[in-house]
């Protein structure tokens, strides 16, 4: 008996092929836009994981109050200095901490002019490793920005190309930076973030002398001491520059975080986004919904003899009730396989486009069985429920009725 509550409502899908895929049609378009959106949302959540997990979990970061997105830059409001990096390195616990701020400004080269990200980095080797390593430098060509360096800068990888600037930037090579000059020392490797590609940084004396920026810092990063709790630490490192800018607990206007912390607040806004556009997309399948209740009243009418005949044979209300909605479950998961195949399709596409215009960092895509059993199981459930309607009237009918409908 449950094998013909399939056979039956199958035999009739096929039937009637092309109502069937128009129907389909509906369901498939809402399922692909979720699946997508949530595949790509994995990935580039995956992506920002593995980059704050390649900091290691004995790092700080410690900036003005604010958007976490903009940790680092220059806003002229609230400041983080020189004397907040000196209370950081003080507090017990902290191994080392450097300093680095950046803005945005116009690099000239080849008479090209392109407005993109300059920061300025110690030049001390320690410090100057560690803000390295926070923001995934690697020298491809040249050195990075030693001490007694002035002016000279490391530019990102964007610049060894000619479309960029019309012509290959080289080592060497001279560069205008809000009207000075600076010395080509290195170009970085591709870091996959179109913004770090077309970035330069130059010594943080030069950064503060060109910018009039005084003894500002947009970002410090710090280290703990081998064997300790970053968490603690980071309490510690609140605590002290509470005292040193003379705010009260819960008031702090600068805020201190472990990579996981930071990790999170991002996760929790790409959710948001998410969520956003998961809830946009649902309309579309409030539509598909709607093309299979249509599709099983028009079934209901032309099978009205037949189900006449079936309750003759013995058949009854539940029988028949169930035949439908088995039916319209199979609409809903024959879209749902679709949208499925579709969906991650095009985040698969994206991933790829993504790797060839940015680079491999930007996006991360893994295959989620559950997402993919979880889909399969929400779409037969959203056509079960579309069809419970003309269901409940295929149910109700009676068999004299039916016999003698035309």
């Amino acid at each position: 008996m449950i094998k013909d509550y399939f056979k039956l409502p199958w035999r009739e899908i096929r039937r009637r092929k092309l109502r069937s895929v128009l129907t389909l049609i509906g369901i498939f378009i809402g399922i692909a836009a979720i699946v997508s959106l949530i595949t790509l949302g994995q990935g580039l959540e995956n992506a920002i994981t593995q980059q704050f997990q390649s900091l290691g979990n004995d790092k700080l970061l410690i900036y003005a109050k604010g958007n976490p997105f903009n940790a680092g830059l220059s806003n002229g409001a609230i400041t983080i200095t020189e004397d907040d990096l000196e209370v950081v390195r003080d507090t017990p616990g902290v191994s080392i901490a450097a300093g680095m701020i950046y803005t945005t400004a116009g690099i000239e080269f080849n008479d090209n002019v392109r407005y993109a990200f300059v920061s300025g980095i110690p030049t001390d080797e320690e410090e100057r490793k560690l803000v390295g390593e926070s923001q995934s430098y690697h020298v491809m060509d040249g050195r990075f920005i030693e001490d007694g360096d002035k002016y000279k800068v490391v530019l990102g990888n964007e610049y060894s190309k000619e479309i960029f600037m019309g012509k290959i930037v080289e080592t060497s090579d001279k560069v205008l930076i809000n009207n000075q000059e600076f010395k080509v020392v290195g170009i970085l490797e591709k870091i996959g973030s179109p913004p770090d590609d077309q970035s330069a940084m130059i010594p943080l004396e030069a950064y503060q002398e060109i910018f009039n920026s005084g003894n500002e810092i947009g970002l410090i990063i710090a280290q703990t001491e081998v064997g300790e709790d970053s968490s603690k630490i980071a309490k510690e490192v609140e605590k002290e520059l509470r005292e040193y800018r003379d705010v009260d607990e819960g008031e702090e206007d600068f805020t201190v975080e472990t990579p996981e912390q930071l990790m999170e607040s991002f996760s929790s806004i790409l959710n948001i986004i998410q969520a956003v556009l998961i809830g946009i997309t649902g309309i579309s399948l409030l539509v598909g919904g709607v093309g299979i209740m249509n599709t099983m009243y028009t079934a209901v009418l032309q099978r009205t003899r037949e189900i006449g005949i079936m309750k003759a044979l013995g058949a009854r209300n539940s029988h028949i009730m169930w035949l439908f909605l088995i039916e319209s479950g199979l609409y809903g998961l024959g879209g749902g396989l679709l949208g499925i195949i579709v969906g991650i399709g095009f985040a698969k596409i994206t991933e790829k486009l993504f790797e060839i215009a940015i680079g491999p960092s930007f996006l991360s895509i893994e295959i989620d069985i559950s997402l993919i059993l979880g889909t399969l199981i929400f779409s037969f459930i959203v056509g079960s429920l579309s069809g419970i309607a003309p269901a409940w009237q295929a149910s109700k009918l009676k068999p004299v009725d039916s016999l003698r409908y035309e």
